[in-house]
């Protein structure tokens, strides 16, 4: 592109202190199959590197400009208004230093805008774990197929996508509307891209893969992205801070019809990240979290509520009722069907969560598991609560734990006297099973012993690298019925090295609770020695034999 002609598009890329991810992010937009473009790095005062390979990049190629702010701002929001202010295309888009774009992203969203007089185009977002290469798609069922809206109101849902960094945006629809990211706060990009949903006339979704999207969902607190500080009280303010942005916009824009709408995704999305974190959380953060959440939670339309999961509401209505700890011992699980460990009946027969019916109308309401039929659903999809209650080395070395596990059957499905149950993982293909007895503690509640012997696993012939989580299996009648397992919060991992295979290959086999989620007990196994070296070959090996006959040689190796 001659440096006379102007861009068709401005890509801004904001960074603060990341050299190293930096020119990673610049080549993905000069590397576009459209290449009538200019890339703006907003550089918010680093004070790393970040201005010597900014000024590189920027030597590389014409279509690189360095803008560099005076002060840090602290957020996303000045590095992107200044570079906005510079930008000479007329269709503008956002990158992180630590994304990337795919090649085709511009074009693809360009020509939505050329298809059509829009005010933006947004597509798909690839996100991908840094510590495992997985992806997956973000909101896929709101970007699965191309279409164009006369508003948001065709569609709420898309209140869930508010990524700014997912869209083109056309300069004349920002400049129209003094469209601005707001600077001082943070979560700026739900309240920009609610603004720019509500004030957009017409836009289009396209189904492309639009915005690489690098997650690090277990860095250091202090490394941690803003939006993963979950831990901070102020976190918390910060996101509260930025729902009542909305609120008070959409009342002002004429868009309070769309507040119940806005509302769930809050409780589904916001609320639910800080939820599963409720169980690694001491009692002076969660008296914070609901001195901060409370007042809001009231604000709240009753319908974005009623569309919840029932467990979800469970942990809000404990947690508005301040019943604390409960709201932390119910949040262990969310999603994975676990039942608490006891119920409340009252004289009309409906079934609660916890130990007591609750007092208010409210709390009846939202803690009634009534519909869940815990007591009549069928043996394979009944409610059961296993956890460990103990854990010990077994002595004389090797990978074997005793576990001593807990079974809370709170509706009492189980009948009286001991119950078969097996403890099941598996690794590769094969399945460990481990049977154990329960023996009754008291109504309800079953405890017993059961020794874990990893070596016992059977694994792929190339050896096995990956994570387990050992469910709980109760037999009885010809039927079965599989949960997880939940792991004390915390406890040392314990950690062997199993001579699979007469020992010439062995495995580092690591046993530990999960950490985060409903903190389930998990199983780590980590290839050591010739299998460690064979299986990434046989990996890269493209032909199917070749790649057999490698797995087959660290099989007879070992």
């Amino acid at each position: 592109m001659s440096t006379s002609r102007l861009p068709d598009v401005t890509v801004t890329v904001i960074v603060h202190n990341d050299a190293g991810r930096l020119p990673r992010a610049v080549r993905s937009v000069c590397r576009q199959t459209h290449r009538e473009l200019e890339v703006v790095i907003s550089d918010d005062h680093s004070t790393d590197d970040t201005p010597r390979v900014a000024r590189e990049l920027a030597a590389a190629d014409p279509r690189v400009r360095y803008l560099r702010l005076p002060e840090n701002s602290g957020g996303c929001s000045a590095p992107r208004n200044r570079a906005l202010e510079i930008s000479r295309a007329p269709y503008l888009m956002f990158l992180d230093s630590d994304d990337e774009l795919p090649e085709g992203a511009v074009a693809a969203l360009l020509a939505a805008h050329r298809e059509r007089e829009i005010d933006f185009a947004m597509g798909a977002v690839r996100r991908i774990r840094v510590d495992t290469g997985r992806r997956s798609t973000w909101m896929p069922h709101l970007v699965g197929e191309h279409r164009t809206l006369d508003g948001v109101e065709d569609d709420p849902r898309l209140f869930f996508e508010h990524l700014a960094t997912s869209k083109m945006y056309a300069r004349a629809f920002l400049d129209r509307h003094a469209l601005r990211f707001p600077e001082g706060i943070h979560y700026e990009d739900q309240l920009f891209s609610a603004q720019a949903y509500c004030l957009a006339e017409r836009f289009t979704i396209v189904p492309e893969p639009v915005y690489l999207w690098y997650i690090a969902p277990y860095v250091r607190s202090d490394a941690a992205s803003i939006s993963n500080q979950r831990h901070l009280i102020g976190n918390v303010r910060d996101r509260i801070h930025v729902q009542r942005l909305i609120d008070a916009f959409l009342a002002e824009s004429g868009h309070e019809g769309l507040r119940e709408d806005k509302d769930h995704k809050f409780l589904k999305h916001d609320f639910r990240m800080y939820a599963g974190d409720l169980p690694y959380r001491d009692e002076e953060w969660l008296a914070a979290f609901a001195d901060e959440v409370n007042p809001y939670l009231e604000t709240l339309a009753p319908g974005a509520y009623a569309r919840l999961p029932r467990a979800e509401r469970v942990v809000l209505q404990l947690v508005r009722d301040r019943r604390l700890p409960e709201a932390a011992l119910a949040a262990r699980g969310l999603g994975y069907g676990v039942a608490p460990r006891r119920l409340a009946a009252d004289a009309d027969g409906r079934v609660y969560w916890g130990d007591r019916v609750p007092d208010t109308v409210a709390a009846r309401r939202e803690l009634d598991l009534t519909e869940l039929e815990p007591d009549t659903r069928p043996f394979p999809g009944a409610l059961f609560r296993h956890e460990i209650t103990g854990m010990a080395r077994v002595p004389g070395g090797g990978a074997r734990v005793d576990l001593t596990v807990r079974t809370y059957d709170p509706a009492l499905r189980l009948p009286v006297g001991p119950q078969r149950a097996s403890l099941v993982i598996s690794p590769g293909r094969r399945r460990l099973t481990v049977p154990f007895r329960l023996d009754p503690v008291r109504p309800g509640v079953f405890e017993g012993t059961v020794r874990l012997d990893l070596a016992g696993a059977r694994l792929p012939l190339g050896g096995f690298s990956g994570v387990r989580h050992p469910l709980v299996r109760l037999s009885g009648g010809g039927r079965s019925n599989q949960a997880l397992l939940l792991a004390p919060l915390e406890f040392p991992a314990l950690t062997a090295r199993v001579p699979y295979r007469s020992g010439a290959a062995p495995h580092r086999v690591t046993v530990e609770p999960e950490g985060h989620n409903p903190g389930r007990l998990q199983v780590r196994w980590e290839p050591a020695g010739v299998t460690a070296a064979l299986r990434p070959l046989a990996g890269r090996l493209v032909p199917p034999r070749l790649r057999r006959a490698v797995q087959l040689v660290a099989g007879v190796v070992r």
